[in-house]
């Protein structure tokens, strides 16, 4: 739901000139690699990314299921509540107190009939609004705040909130477009995932020791996965072989890929390529084989489907195991993934059990997703400052449009940079 907001972000402005560094002339084809460790880039970040017009996961709506429930989470560096107010209704604020700026809820999920601020006990109403303040007209005659002091001028800043299929976004401007127009074609992707009312199973949090763009770029590159991920080339959930393709909005901001599993078609190309790499290991074998059960339940054949958001969303299916990735920047050379393990709200208990087992596919030390975070760390100690070098985005063609649907193809990639260098005025 909308709230007053201005159409720019209420801070101190960070020029796109304080970048002086020149992008190199493969436009988005290439990435600089001082991007990864600059500071001043990091700063500006904060402010063209992360308060720019882009939309933000904060949960699910699962998580706040009752009136005065609240979640503590973030976008980028900025520490927001989700809170689910008396009449049912979603809204999203900073969590910091009008007054000198203090943390009003640290737990990282509670419910209350208020939102009070320890320091002053200056209150709040669970959409943002100023309600109490201790003290406002002085004892006896002496103190108190000015006598023109409006509650009303002194609530909480508020974001924009909106949700598709359960899932919540929020964004710090008044003039990014609606949520399902901002998504595009991807929206369907959230909803073939999403269908029915959600259920959270479970948390998962890992500290990655790399830039925010390293692990943004990883879930947007659909054609790793075969390379890097043994569990997918060795036991099948995921080949290149296999029928496939890629959705990317209109934006170029937003993309899934998809896999079905079980769909192989032999090429010649394809055996002399797979022989040669480390991910198909026949020698490998699972001492208990029942993760690799898994149930068509969408009814399409699609085993793994990624979809990921500009700037820090990820939405995945691998097999039956559901989850949502909120990537969290803490410094230009760490970041935070924190994963949301969730199912149906009607799943029986064989289903949710089958979705508890298949949890270990993913997460920090996921059978399929562990070597995604040390490839970013990797990626952080080769690079180290970024003083010369870049990268080369070039499979599948050089422009926006090529590689097509095709997985085998950097085409995401590129369209990410192409968005981020527009953002950031570089």
């Amino acid at each position: 739901m909308d709230c007053p907001l201005s159409s720019a972000p209420a801070q101190q402005e960070i020029p796109a000139g304080a970048i002086r560094r020149p992008w190199p002339q493969g436009g988005f084809t290439s990435a600089p690699y001082w991007v990864y460790s600059d500071p001043a880039v990091y700063a500006r970040e904060q402010q063209a990314i992360f308060r720019g017009k882009s939309w933000h996961y904060l949960g699910l709506e699962a998580e706040v299921p009752d009136a005065g429930c609240y979640k503590n989470t973030y976008i980028g560096e900025a520490n927001v509540l989700l809170t689910r107010a008396e009449d049912g209704s979603l809204h999203a604020m900073l969590n910091r107190c009008a007054h000198r700026g203090n943390m009003i809820c640290r737990e990282a999920f509670g419910q209350a009939e208020k939102l009070h601020c320890v320091y002053h006990s200056w209150n709040y109403n669970l959409k943002g609004d100023l309600t109490f303040v201790a003290f406002r007209n002085g004892l006896r005659g002496e103190g108190g705040l000015p006598k023109d002091f409006e509650l009303a001028d002194h609530g909480l800043q508020k974001l924009r909130v909106a949700s598709i299929a359960g899932v919540v976004f929020a964004t710090f401007r008044a003039d990014t477009p609606p949520l399902e127009e901002w998504l595009g074609d991807v929206a369907d992707g959230i909803r073939r995932v999403c269908r029915k009312p959600l259920k959270v199973l479970g948390y998962d949090t890992q500290r990655i020791h790399a830039n925010w763009k390293a692990y943004h770029e990883n879930p947007r590159d659909s054609y790793h996965a075969n390379i890097l991920h043994t569990f997918y080339g060795t036991f099948g959930l995921s080949r290149q072989s296999q029928e496939s393709g890629m959705v990317l909005d209109a934006s170029g901001r937003h993309v899934y890929f998809y896999t079905k599993a079980g769909t192989e078609k032999a090429s010649a190309d394809y055996k002399e390529t797979a022989s040669a790499l480390r991910s198909h290991n026949e020698g490998l074998m699972l001492e208990d084989p029942s993760i690799l059960k898994w149930r068509d339940e969408f009814g399409d054949g699609i085993s793994v489907q990624i979809l990921s958001t500009y700037p820090s969303f990820v939405l995945h299916q691998i097999a039956n195991s559901l989850a949502t990735r909120q990537l969290l920047p803490k410094g230009p050379g760490r970041c935070d993934l924190v994963w949301t393990y969730f199912g149906f709200a009607d799943d029986d208990a064989e289903t949710e059990r089958m979705r508890l087992v298949q949890m270990n596919l993913a997460g920090s030390a996921g059978m399929v997703s562990v070597e995604d975070a040390a490839v970013c760390e990797m990626i952080r100690r080769a690079v180290g400052d970024g003083a010369e070098g870049e990268s080369y985005i070039r499979m599948g063609g050089s422009t926006l449009e090529s590689g097509g649907n095709s997985k085998l193809s950097e085409r995401a990639i590129r369209n990410f940079w192409h968005a981020y260098r527009e953002d950031m005025e570089i």
